[in-house]
């Protein structure tokens, strides 16, 4: 029987994912997670566009933060939504309050009421990103589930692709709410293929009776971190902004002393003693937080450069090229010495790129300056690139033994992920607001800070590889 299964396995086919029979299931499964790559990347380019026509600049990164806080938070419900609602309902209520979001965004006449509809975004886009996994068993036979997850991975890149595109094409025509509006009419249309695509429930399992548990006090301690860190950029006093910014820090330290004594924890336990997984942790989390300099890089395109909306877009896509290379490249890499030391020299490499990208910032650029900025950007992405698939390996198969671990060593990869995203956006923030407008002295301070933020992170990843050619 195991030789059976073996077999049938092997023969799913494109053809037969992207069928009659399961075409309907793949389009929403990768529609949701294309969204919200497509809305993150969109709004990038849109935002120049926002803070001219209704202010708020001093709240630039709190648009990515309350995103991406939110969106970690609704990530770790995915599996308690879907035991009670299953995939059909779990899905139209996803889809239905983006579209609700987006079109909050839509009509915000100021900033404050925008971030309102950035955080419904958000919930419901961490919804449909963890369901675009989760439902794949349930959706469809397991010998379509690894090119089903292939596809559903690929929508990052066509998240990168589009988003600036078409972020910068309405920012270009001046109607930013356009490109909102496209997110709400994009999600209604998906979720009329729910009903006829997905199954109603999903198959009952023991892990589902006994529950899934979310780590709330832990996600609470995190979120109100970030959010310190975004706070401390809004007020012009220095004192108070430190004094967030030391609150931010406070609240980390928290969560971890909660976390490790936590019953439903975010980070797994073997993450708080000896090894190598909590400086696995800490290499992702120190990487991901310096790519946020990428949400300022098409204000300061258009400012700096003078370039249109459209191809300020395609210049804030740069690192995520870069990324994407990088990690293509690295993840044929076999020999694990050489992945060692990879993983070693990719903060070094990151922050190569930002600090060519401070050194060239200058008011009044031109196209050999841009250009400067897209080699150093795609430069820093391939930094984190080369490291990613690595770290993200050794984080599950540093608990390989037991089962329970291993999920929550995979699960905490992607929360690691977003949190860390959200304190690099309010740190990013913060460093352009010392400055009174978005010049060149705040693009060269910004990019500055955070190529020595990816340099200390080198220390991480030298320690994440201790171990891991034995």
């Amino acid at each position: 029987m195991h030789m059976t299964k073996t077999t049938a396995s092997a023969a799913g086919s494109w053809r037969e994912l992207l069928g009659r029979d399961y075409g309907g299931a793949t389009t929403v499964l990768a529609g949701g997670v294309a969204i919200y790559a497509i809305n993150e990347f969109i709004t990038m380019s849109l935002l120049p566009s926002v803070v001219a026509d209704i202010g708020g600049e001093r709240l630039y990164a709190w648009v990515t933060t309350v995103y991406l806080v939110s969106s970690v938070v609704a990530a770790t419900t995915v599996g308690p939504v879907l035991t009670r609602f299953g995939p059909r309902w779990s899905y139209l209520g996803a889809l239905l309050s983006f579209s609700a979001g987006s079109a909050l965004c839509t009509l915000a006449p100021t900033m404050q009421l925008l971030l309102v509809g950035r955080v419904v975004q958000g919930l419901a886009g961490g919804l449909l990103a963890g369901l675009g996994y989760a439902v794949i068993s349930a959706a469809l036979p397991d010998r379509l589930w690894t090119r089903a997850s292939a596809v559903v991975s690929a929508m990052w890149g066509v998240g990168t692709l589009i988003g600036p595109t078409t972020g910068g094409l309405f920012a270009q025509f001046g109607s930013w709410r356009g490109g909102f509006a496209a997110l709400a009419i994009l999600a209604v249309a998906m979720s009329l293929l729910v009903p006829i695509a997905l199954p109603g429930r999903v198959p009952p399992s023991a892990e589902d009776s006994a529950g899934p548990r979310i780590p709330a006090w832990s996600l609470v301690l995190l979120g109100l971190a970030a959010l310190a860190v975004s706070a401390a950029a809004i007020p012009r006093n220095v004192a108070v902004t430190v004094g967030l910014l030391a609150l931010g820090v406070a609240l980390v330290l928290a969560f971890l002393v909660v976390d490790r004594r936590a019953v439903a924890a975010v980070l797994p336990r073997s993450a708080f003693g000896p090894g190598p997984l909590k400086w696995i942790y800490a290499s992702l989390g120190l990487l991901m937080a310096a790519t946020m300099v990428d949400m300022y890089v098409p204000l300061f395109g258009q400012r700096l450069g003078g370039l249109a909306p459209v191809v300020a877009g395609f210049l804030g896509a740069a690192l995520s090229v870069g990324w994407t290379l990088g990690e293509i490249a690295s993840a044929s890499v076999t020999n694990i010495r050489a992945t060692v030391r990879l993983v070693a020299a990719a903060p070094l490499v990151m922050a190569t790129g930002l600090m060519l990208a401070a050194f060239s910032q200058t008011d009044g650029a031109t196209v050999g300056y841009v250009a400067v900025w897209a080699v150093a950007l795609a430069i820093a992405g391939a930094g984190i690139g080369i490291a990613w698939p690595h770290l993200s390996a050794w984080a599950m198969g540093s608990v390989v033994d037991d089962p329970a671990e291993q999920a929550v060593a995979a699960a905490a990869i992607n929360t690691v992920q977003l949190m860390c995203g959200a304190f690099g956006a309010g740190l990013a923030g913060v460093l352009v607001n010392l400055r009174e407008s978005a010049d060149a002295n705040a693009a060269q301070w910004m990019f500055g800070v955070f190529a020595a933020f990816a340099a200390v992170g080198v220390v991480a990843s030298y320690r994440s590889g201790r171990g891991q050619v034995r």
